[in-house]
């Protein structure tokens, strides 16, 4: 493959206390959704390196055995405090959803990145937590707007990390101003603005200039917009075990989908211009994360896994359009 297309995921690396309703111990899980994207993105084959941080303590000893472990291209950036975010997630008896506080630790002293990076993902802690947000702002402008250079977000909203909404707004109003591909959950809209429906939220981000905003819908499935148009597609029915890692499959077949090849002067992710070809680019996503959601912690497919399921997928709707004599 082209060594043009490499994407670079950067972000926080952290540890995951899952509390789960019921158990006697608190299970300690490395990971983080950098990592997840990443890892996610290298089951579908695409070359990927995490630029991250990690500390010199406990849970950055079990970060480093587990990151050692993904076979994934890993440049450590160096820490100023030398310390390693641990977040604690209780999981939903009912829903499998969890939710998380966090001591956040993001204070990396640089973020090398190669010149073979042509798509930028970032997102999550990364992008609001102090002093390392400045540095991933910055990266993310020299990137953006280079001919076949792109940039990614999932802002992937963390109140316990940072509780006031006028300076997230802030953070997200001056990230979506470099970026070409924004993603958000609902509950990341409804978050930041309380009185609007997500999807008008959705919406209203195209007007910091990214050139596709997709709003996932957990169950419900998916919504994708730009300036012109619009689509949206249901979610797969799957028995969930918890959603822990679900939206970052989702992100990983994401970006798999918009990537292009790389070719001399061509742009580095082709956005849909119709509403049909947004609908299938969100087959793929949707379809990852449900599998993901079968699972327990993050466990994005890989892509026979995703092949599999997309043509089950699709058996599945062309025998119910036979059924009302579709076509």
């Amino acid at each position: 493959m082209n060594a043009g297309t490499r994407i670079a995921v950067v972000g926080e690396s952290l540890v995951d206390l899952v509390w789960r309703p019921g158990a006697d111990q608190i299970r300690p899980v490395p990971g983080g959704s950098p990592a997840n994207v990443a890892t996610g993105l290298r089951r579908l084959g695409r070359p990927v390196t995490l630029v991250t941080s990690w500390g010199e303590d406990p849970p950055g000893e079990l970060v480093a055995r587990y990151l050692a472990g993904t076979g994934l291209d890993v440049v450590r950036a160096a820490t100023a405090s030398r310390r390693t975010t641990v977040a604690l997630a209780y999981v939903d008896k009912e829903s499998g959803s969890a939710t998380y506080e966090f001591v956040p630790f993001w204070d990396p002293v640089d973020l090398p990145l190669g010149d073979d990076v042509r798509l930028l993902h970032t997102g999550s802690l990364a992008a609001v937590v102090a002093p390392g947000a400045g540095k991933v702002l910055d990266a993310c402008e020299r990137l953006h707007g280079r001919p076949g250079r792109a940039v990614s977000v999932d802002l992937n909203v963390r109140p316990a990390a940072q509780p006031d909404r006028a300076a997230y707004r802030a953070a997200v109003g001056r990230l979506c101003a470099v970026t070409d591909v924004v993603k958000a959950s609902d509950e990341d809209l409804r978050w930041l603005w309380p009185d609007r429906d997500p999807a008008d939220s959705a919406r209203e981000l195209l007007a910091f200039g990214p050139r596709l905003v997709v709003l996932t819908r957990g169950a419900e499935g998916a919504m994708a917009c730009t300036p012109d148009c619009e689509a949206s597609v249901t979610a797969p029915e799957v028995p969930v075990v918890d959603t822990i890692g679900a939206g970052d499959a989702f992100q990983s077949a994401l970006l798999d989908s918009l990537l292009t090849e790389g070719r001399d002067g061509e742009p580095a992710v082709r956005v849909p211009d119709t509403p049909e070809e947004l609908r299938v680019l969100l087959e793929r996503p949707v379809v990852a994360g449900a599998l993901a959601t079968t699972r327990s912690g993050a466990q994005p497919p890989d892509g026979d896994e995703l092949r599999a399921a997309l043509e089950k997928r699709g058996a599945r709707a062309r025998g119910r359009d036979g059924d009302t004599g579709g076509a």
